[in-house]
């Protein structure tokens, strides 16, 4: 198609100048001594990143290597409703099996389209006889990477799919499945729901579900009534009570006042660092993080084409539309799209498999014994094989497309 366009990344040297000079004049708070996670990023971290950030990481290499690694486009997409049509950056690997499944990558917050780069190559190898391939397609979401943002207000969660539905039915994949987490889980539910011609299968790696009741679940409320959590069970809903007690500050600041947290994140770099470096330590299962990788995640938010304030929007956009795809409805039976979870003990929220599987005709789950919110890119050895186990022969969700060449982009 004629305008969809290859893309490189390419950070102009002044905006590199800028991100240097803001680095080197930043001012510190101080510190409680020995205040350690418990109140936030720790200010040694935080300087030495900073440091890290400024005077060694080499960002123009980090550049050279994405744009060698990922195979990258942009296109135009529009939604419905008066919307501008918004110019959505995504990664594109067709994998050369003739009967590959068209699988859509959904990242969440503070994650972003790098987080595919662990498990796109082998996605694709497989020899769609005994071992299901894939082509991957993983966008940057509106608002976030090298997608623009809108200006328009009320892009809430069904804009969100309609975009990434548009995107793959742009691409010749007029059936597909999906992958992903944090808002990737939210926005695979919204096109499960509003889709379900299109997307035929969802694997989440995000439990979020109501418990079973009575009259909507009998049996699923019978079986959590009487069966006693398993030790795994009891440590989840202590990891829960963690996140809802200690740990969702930020998503109440974002769901409400995203315009007065924006200015921090928009002129600081500073300030970008610590709100994402939090997460990417408290949210992941002792990853041994980088230097070089810290800095990489958050540049490619402080890079990117709407601004790092763009992206948190989502939260209170879909937080205040009433009459949309809210989470309550998004946590809704949805009759004939098969369901598959990979569930992470370090995650933000693990429930029992009674509750997620109110949610739909669940074909595929399996408990690992450690990993956190960002599976894909922690551990992306399990969700490969997780997915190629859900989708594969003798698999829950085997045959639920049946293989698409698409659209060759390459």
């Amino acid at each position: 198609m004629s305008d969809i366009k290859p893309y490189q990344i390419a950070v102009p040297g002044a905006r590199l100048d800028d991100l240097k000079q803001r680095l080197s004049l930043a001012k510190f708070p101080d510190e409680l001594d020995e205040a350690g996670w418990d109140l936030g990023a720790p200010l040694t971290d935080v300087k030495r990143l900073t440091q890290h950030w400024e005077q060694t990481y080499d960002w123009s290499a980090v550049e050279q290597m994405l744009n060698s690694m990922l195979p990258q486009f942009t296109t135009p997409v529009q939604c419905d409703d008066g919307f501008e049509p918004l110019a959505i950056h995504f990664v594109h690997r067709p994998s050369p099996v003739k009967t590959a499944i068209p699988l859509l990558f959904i990242h969440g917050w503070p994650g972003h389209f790098l987080e595919v780069s662990k498990i796109l190559g082998p996605l694709g190898a497989g020899d769609g006889v005994e071992t299901p391939a894939f082509h991957v397609v993983a966008p940057s979401l509106p608002n976030f990477g090298f997608s623009e943002g809108t200006k328009k207000r009320g892009f809430a969660m069904e804009q969100y799919a309609e975009t990434m539905n548009k995107l793959m039915l742009k691409l010749g994949y007029n059936e597909y499945v999906t992958q992903g987490g944090d808002w990737g889980r939210h926005i695979s539910r919204a096109l499960a729901h509003l889709y379900p011609q299109h997307c035929k299968a969802t694997h989440l790696n995000m439990d979020n579900a109501d418990p079973p009741s009575w009259l909507a679940h009998p049996r699923l409320a019978l079986e959590h009534a009487v069966t006693p959590y398993t030790k795994r069970e009891r440590a989840g809903a202590a990891r829960s009570a963690w996140f809802t007690q200690e740990g969702r500050g930020y998503n109440l600041e974002q769901s409400t006042k995203p315009q007065t947290l924006g200015y921090a994140l928009a002129d600081s770099p500073v300030a970008l660092l610590a709100w994402i470096y939090e997460k990417l330590h408290d949210w992941t299962d002792a990853y041994p993080w980088t230097d070089d990788e810290v800095c990489t995640w958050v540049s490619l938010y402080w890079f990117s084409a709407a601004g790092p304030a763009a992206s948190v929007r989502i939260y209170y956009e879909t937080q205040h539309d009433a009459e949309g795809m809210t989470h309550e409805k998004m946590r809704a039976y949805t009759p004939g799209v098969k369901l598959g979870f990979s569930h992470f003990p370090q995650d933000l929220v693990v429930l029992p498999s009674t509750w997620v599987r109110t949610q739909g005709e669940v074909v595929f789950e399996r408990k690992h014994e450690s990993g956190g919110h960002f599976a894909a890119y922690e551990r992306p050895n399990e969700i490969v094989t997780d997915v190629r186990d859900m989708f594969g022969k003798g698999g829950g969700a085997f045959g639920v497309v049946q293989g698409l060449n698409g659209y060759n982009s390459t």
